[in-house]
């Protein structure tokens, strides 16, 4: 049991027979009474993102969930299926459950699985993402007093402002935490 108090973007715990991760923490101390913390939660079985405030006496059983390694092979209209490297295993996860990290997904890619008592839970890609440039429209470098940008789409069909100079074949790499362009490779 953890206080809710040490509840942190990222943290892990179960909460009515739901496994849920933070989102967003945010701590709130009103003029009078106890302090309220503000979450963002998702369920890591159904991907449903739920608001909710804690007391500040508040406990919550916190979860350690167990990472291999994995590498993603397809997708379907409703799973995504991922192959352990070590054993072959095939394990498939619903759409709603990645639904944010989908567009960062390559065929090939190897990244961690997270698993709770066996069951696939979530995954956990890296960092950073190297895709290609697929469609971008020329950038005209006209009079421009600071850093003009433009839209592209990517292999994957993210869609992603970038430089002018970045081009249709070209190979970026993306931050996925917050989903910008870094560097051309």
């Amino acid at each position: 049991m953890i206080s809710v108090t040490q509840l942190r973007k990222g943290v892990t715990f179960t909460r009515d027979g739901s496994i849920y991760r933070v989102l967003e923490y945010d701590h709130y101390k009103p003029g009078r009474g106890g302090a309220i913390i503000r979450t963002k939660l998702r369920n890591l079985r159904t991907g449903a993102t739920t608001n909710v405030n804690f007391n500040s006496g508040d406990r919550v059983d916190d979860v350690r969930l167990d990472h291999h390694t994995v590498q993603y092979l397809y997708a379907d209209d409703s799973f995504y299926y991922f192959m352990d490297t070590e054993t072959y295993e095939q394990t498939a996860l619903p759409r709603a459950t990645l639904e944010d990290v989908i567009l960062y997904l390559k065929e090939g890619m190897s990244i961690d699985i997270e698993s709770y008592e066996g069951e696939p839970l979530d995954i956990e890609i890296p960092i950073t993402v190297e895709l290609e440039v697929t469609d971008a429209p020329i950038g005209y470098a006209g009079d421009t007093a600071t850093g003009a940008n433009k839209e592209v789409t990517l292999e994957t069909g993210l869609k992603l402002n970038v430089p002018l100079f970045v081009q249709s074949g070209d190979i970026i790499r993306i931050d996925t935490r917050t989903g910008e362009y870094l560097t051309r490779v």
